[in-house]
């Protein structure tokens, strides 16, 4: 292995003999040589053993560029800056191999959603994330190479996403998750071989949007609005205006403007308001889960794995009220057919009823956060209510701490009371202090 203080006057004395591949290397820059080829033609190439060296590494030859189209001093750097990335883990050569396989971002995609979250991750997961590779990924970088997309071009399009309309969509949520997602995306394919290990993940570091908390609890009132619009629901009807902007020809009579919506649909809301369960919970929620002999719902699945859910006594006549229209508690359109299907959203029936009760933004999944409010408020602790929720977590329960205030606010004034009695000379009035004991 021949070696040499590489410059220009010593390479230009190099002549290997016609029609033998050779390799000459520089004596003070690891690995890096200029290889001759049978066919007489030359280029910088540079030794390796990739993911931080070691002799258990097999040693690989990645060519830098030819020699006619590179200078020496440029080579040079170029294999400098590659042995340093080396030792910190990088492959270059598989970097290279990887970008020439043109695995795309859209690709790149796929392969995780395939390989790693519909085996381990249930549908609703996998929906969502085909929600933003379809909407948002394919769109913007789907036949970009995996290897070229960069921190600039997530933070570009976070941002897109996040800013108030007209300059973005105003969607700051969505747009964490969504870098969130390619995050995961990249680790995935460093781990796995289909990325090399060491290139630097571009959701890295991409600041997030603040975001606001959506919880929202209903009042006592606004309970009240709700159950009168779920009984006007199932019997006279919701009424309804024709937009304005509309023109009907043949709009109905205003009496006669009122829609009415099936018992499922209504007794699906009622069974969220007193469950606290997930909306998937309910709509998948069969016939054969729930235990009316003690009560309960057996779902054999849900975001934390088996959970029994008890029942309280309204829940409890809701579904012992219930038509049983096919396998599913809340029948959908194909109830009673062979290959029937649970009800897939509320989104009509729960937008009219909330117009209706004057429950402007309210989410079904609310109803969720108020049944926890209502417990913790009454006094009980997280720990059951988060038993209640099915958590897999106690902090994720924690959010509904604060509304258990109440009695801490009432044992404050408590206190202060007993204070002030004593400090105005009414301590008779009041229960005796007990002198602390030295």
């Amino acid at each position: 292995m021949p070696t040499l203080n590489f410059g220009r006057r010593e390479l230009a004395k190099l002549h290997p003999a016609p029609g033998v591949a050779s390799v000459y290397y520089d004596a003070r820059t690891p690995g890096f040589g200029l290889r001759f080829h049978a066919s007489g033609a030359a280029s910088w190439v540079l030794d390796y053993r990739p993911h931080g060296g070691g002799r258990s590494a097999m040693k690989k030859r990645l060519t830098i560029a030819a020699r006619d189209a590179m200078q020496l001093e440029t080579a040079k750097q170029a294999a400098k800056d590659m042995l340093a990335k080396i030792r910190l883990g990088a492959d270059p050569m598989a970097e290279r191999q990887a970008t020439r396989r043109g695995v795309t971002v859209a690709d790149l995609c796929e392969s995780y959603l395939r390989e790693h979250v519909r085996p381990k991750r249930k549908s609703e997961t996998v929906d969502g994330y085909q929600t933003y590779i379809d909407n948002w990924i394919v769109p913007e970088w789907g036949k970009r190479k995996a290897l070229s997309l960069t921190r600039a071009d997530v933070q570009k399009l976070h941002r897109r996403m996040g800013i108030p309309r007209p300059e973005g969509c105003g969607k700051p949520g969505a747009a964490n998750r969504l870098v969130t997602f390619v995050s995961a995306v990249y680790t995935w394919a460093a781990d796995n071989g289909a990325l090399p290990e060491a290139f630097p993940n571009p959701a890295r570091r991409v600041a997030r949007f603040k975001e606001k908390g959506r919880e929202r609890f209903l009042a006592v009132a606004e309970f009240a609005k709700l159950g009168e619009a779920l009984r006007l629901a199932e019997t006279d009807g919701i009424p309804w205006r024709p937009d304005p902007a509309k023109k009907l020809k043949h709009a109905p009579k205003e009496e006669n403007r009122r829609v009415v919506f099936d018992k499922w649909s209504v007794a699906a809301i009622r069974l969220l308001v007193f469950t606290g369960c997930r909306r998937s919970e309910i709509l998948n929620l069969k016939w054969e889960s729930v235990d009316f002999e003690h009560g309960m719902l057996r779902l054999p699945d849900s975001k934390t794995g088996p959970k029994p859910v008890p029942l309280s006594a309204p829940a409890l006549e809701i579904l012992s009220k219930l038509e049983r229209a096919g396998v599913y508690v809340i029948a959908g359109q194909s109830a009673g057919t062979e290959n029937e299907k649970p009800r897939t959203d509320l989104i009509r029936p729960w937008a009219r009823i909330t117009a209706h009760a004057g429950l402007k933004g309210l989410r079904l999944h609310d109803l969720r956060h108020s049944f926890a409010s209502v417990g913790v408020s009454g006094g009980l602790n997280l720990p059951l209510i988060a038993k209640m929720l099915g958590h897999a977590d106690i902090a994720t329960t924690q959010r509904y701490a604060h509304l258990s205030d109440d009695p801490v606010r009432a044992g404050v004034n408590t206190i202060g009371a007993t204070i002030k009695a004593a400090m105005d000379g009414a301590a008779d009035n009041v229960a005796k202090i007990r002198e602390r004991v030295a």
